[in-house]
């Protein structure tokens, strides 16, 4: 199996050939160098390691440069590593697109979530909250979180306000709905994680439709 490495552009919708609206999500996929191969032999299993979004050498590590520098590629900002079984099929240098989704019917998509910010348990978590009436004062507040003598502690885990999205996010079986080679286009059916512009990870959907 082999993935890419994608851009969400945005939303759109598209009509069928039944003249059904379908919401899509447009990605911008590849095309991503390979940049390593790894192999069961040398590291223990195999993998093909590929790059996305082009920098200035300028703007690279200088461990970073190195990297690429075995590949004879410039750097790339965002790498990641997909598991193939044939190894040997792949070779740093070479360009993988769009088009290895071009008989695949569904995706695996993994992405990072919009983040919300610092948030109430009502928003967070999804409590119902405090009555509204009778001079009560707990409107959206959690409520008692602690217990009585024993054990006498908030235990981990408890629901609480904090930090909301900006979360690994994966999405399965996502319907591919057009695959665009000349522009190196992807659009599934549905919404993907995060915002525009948002980095993805795309893979072989591991289940049928």
């Amino acid at each position: 199996m082999i993935g890419l490495i994608g851009r969400k552009i945005g939303m759109s919708q598209i009509f069928d050939e039944e003249g059904a609206l379908v919401p899509v999500s447009v990605i911008a996929a590849g095309p991503c160098p390979v940049v390593q191969v790894k192999t069961e032999k040398k590291d223990g299993y195999n993998a093909v390691q590929i790059g996305f979004d082009m920098v200035r050498p300028t703007r690279a590590k200088l461990p970073a440069l190195g990297h690429f520098r075995k590949a004879n590629l410039p750097p790339y900002r965002f790498l990641q590593e997909f598991r193939v079984d044939n190894p040997e099929e792949f070779s740093p240098g070479q360009l993988i697109d769009v088009s290895i989704f071009k008989d695949i019917a569904a995706l695996d998509v993994s992405g990072k979530s919009k983040g919300k910010g610092f948030q109430g348990v009502m928003k967070r978590h999804g409590f119902g909250g405090g009555r509204k009436t009778h001079g009560s004062h707990s409107h959206r507040i959690p409520g008692s979180i602690g217990m009585a003598a024993y054990p006498g502690k908030v235990l981990k885990g408890q629901k609480m306000p904090g930090r909301t999205g900006h979360n690994v996010v994966h999405v399965s079986n996502l319907k591919i709905v057009e695959v665009d080679t000349d522009n190196n286009l992807l659009l599934v059916k549905g919404a993907v994680p995060g915002a525009r512009n948002t980095v993805l990870r795309l893979t072989t959907s591991r289940r049928k439709i």
